[in-house]
């Protein structure tokens, strides 16, 4: 183990960790508290569209990826919002229509079929420099637009109708927060794949809101959660040779039992201040 620290593509796959974490654990806790996991799995499913279409053209992966998860994302906030009656229906169309969408073009794409299932189950020892600087660069925007608009994500996460009453703008905020979410999708592809990312979304703030009282101390504690299941699980993988991305979840699944037993309490809302 040791002498792998000496190695630089095991050296990405730590600092790709802390990287995904920071934004899991940011992104996670809004997912969680505003109840918007559903969102979050059609987006994450419907961004392997966008992975398709970047092997498709020939494109690098992750800024493919990023905008055509973006606009899922959006075109799910608009459906929710205008048509709520038939939201759930038309959003799980979506869901399959982007891995539909996202497996007939690496077919279309000869020779590719090789890193498939890097983007389905992860791959974190396959991270690279650019795609680290590209994930470093989108953590600090995530941070900077979550701390400008606390007041109102905070709001909008105790009650959406208190939130309307302060004037918060509700639904520009719910779309904000679906392109966080698209966002942080496509930094935790390569880390642990689409099959398995909600679980880094849901497992550490779960476990973070039982030992919190507001929403800033449950995204700080989900994000050191995310960094301990990450690393963990890495090192578990490389011990016993599993795949990184279902030890990572195992591990995060393993905590959240465990802080089940030991503490019976129920998550609670957060005060406003």
């Amino acid at each position: 183990m040791t002498a792998l620290l000496h190695l630089q593509f095991f050296q990405y796959a730590l600092a790709a960790a802390l990287l995904a974490s920071i934004a899991c654990g940011m992104v996670g806790t809004l997912i969680t508290v505003n109840r918007r996991t559903f969102l979050a799995g059609a987006v994450s499913h419907a961004a392997y569209g966008g992975v398709g279409l970047a092997i498709f053209l020939g494109m690098p992966v992750l800024p493919v990826t990023l905008v055509f998860t973006i606009a899922a994302a959006l075109l799910m906030a608009v459906i929710v919002r205008r048509l709520p009656a038939r939201a759930d229906s038309l959003i799980g169309v979506l869901w399959a229509a982007g891995m539909s969408a996202g497996i007939l073009l690496v077919d279309f794409s000869e020779g590719y079929n090789a890193d498939l299932m890097s983007y389905l189950f992860g791959s974190i020892l396959a991270v690279s420099l650019r795609d680290l600087i590209i994930m470093a660069a989108a953590d600090l925007l995530m941070a900077a637009i979550i701390f400008f608009w606390y007041k109102d994500f905070l709001a909008m996460s105790f009650d959406t109708e208190f939130a309307r009453a302060l004037g918060v703008p509700v639904e520009r905020m719910h779309d904000l927060l679906q392109v966080l979410i698209a966002v942080a999708v496509v930094l935790l592809i390569q880390l642990v794949g689409l099959v398995l990312v909600m679980a880094l979304f849901t497992i550490p703030p779960m476990v973070a809101e039982t030992h919190t009282r507001s929403l800033g101390q449950t995204m700080i504690l989900a994000t050191l959660i995310c960094v301990g299941v990450t690393l963990s699980g890495l090192a578990l993988a490389v011990a016993a040779n599993l795949t990184s991305g279902a030890a990572i979840v195992a591990v995060a699944v393993a905590v959240c039992m465990l802080n089940a037993v030991l503490t019976r309490r129920r998550p609670r809302n957060f005060p406003l201040a």
